[in-house]
């Protein structure tokens, strides 16, 4: 299965930023046209987007689900796939986005409260279009936006809702995101190995070599933002390495 290296455009106010440990006011980065920064990573080469609504992901509402759908209407055309989360509470809010024509929604929260929703939208549209967020912090899985954190391990909750009918699971290590510092890959491997379906990973890479190291993990692609959008390397780059034998 080849690698992925997967971009993300993640949204707070109706601006593209990237926020240090997912903490508001942190940004780093802030554009003011998320639409363009779109088009700008499939013109680089990304066959994927990763689209996070951070107001609804931290306050749980969606303040940016216009600017998605424009994404998706005007994106979609261009061949990409496109996955979307952050605030995505209800089995209606992801419905609507999957008719929309989003290939992939992203449970957090949702999924962590009520196990259920997975199996019902699994149920309904398809195991491959339903992703569960497990973002982990010091061993922990932590939801609403972060602010709050579980009993229970990513390897706890990736089997359970593989059961349940996840087609995939994207996972977070909280303790490495958004601090450039690089990454831990071991809570990713031990994911990987506990679970039959596809990892996308996420949290601290911050140079090429951490591509390889998660690629080697067995994950099935990567989420970067900071990386990228501080100028660490290029998405073209990226893609090129992840391609070559290393």
């Amino acid at each position: 299965m080849t690698f992925e290296v997967i971009p993300a455009v993640d949204m707070r106010n109706g601006k593209c930023v990237q926020l240090v440990q997912g903490i508001p006011g942190s940004e780093m980065i802030s554009i003011d046209d998320p639409v363009a920064v779109a088009k700008d990573w499939i013109a680089q080469g990304a066959k994927t987007l990763h689209l996070i609504d951070l107001d609804g992901a931290i306050d749980g509402k969606q303040k940016n689900a216009p600017i998605i759908k424009k994404i998706v209407k005007e994106c979609k055309p261009l061949g990409v796939e496109i996955q979307v989360g952050g605030g995505i509470r209800s089995f209606e809010n992801a419905a609507e986005l999957l008719k929309l024509g989003v290939d992939r929604v992203i449970l957090s929260t949702a999924a962590i409260n009520n196990p259920q929703i997975v199996k019902e939208l699994a149920d309904a549209f398809g195991s491959k279009h339903i992703n569960v967020a497990l973002d982990s912090k010091n061993g922990k899985v932590s939801i609403e936006g972060w602010k709050k954190q579980s009993e229970f391990t990513a390897v706890e909750m990736g089997t359970r809702f593989e059961e349940l009918g996840a087609g995939s699971i994207l996972f977070t290590n909280i303790d490495t995101e958004g601090l450039l510092q690089g990454v831990n890959t071991k809570p990713t491997e031990e994911l990987v190995e506990s679970v039959n379906i596809p990892v996308i990973a996420s949290g601290g890479v911050t140079c090429l070599n951490d591509l390889v190291a998660l690629k080697n993990t067995g994950a099935k692609a990567v989420v970067v933002g900071s990386a990228l959008y501080t100028g660490k390397f290029t998405l073209p780059e990226a893609i090129n390495i992840i391609s070559s034998d290393l």
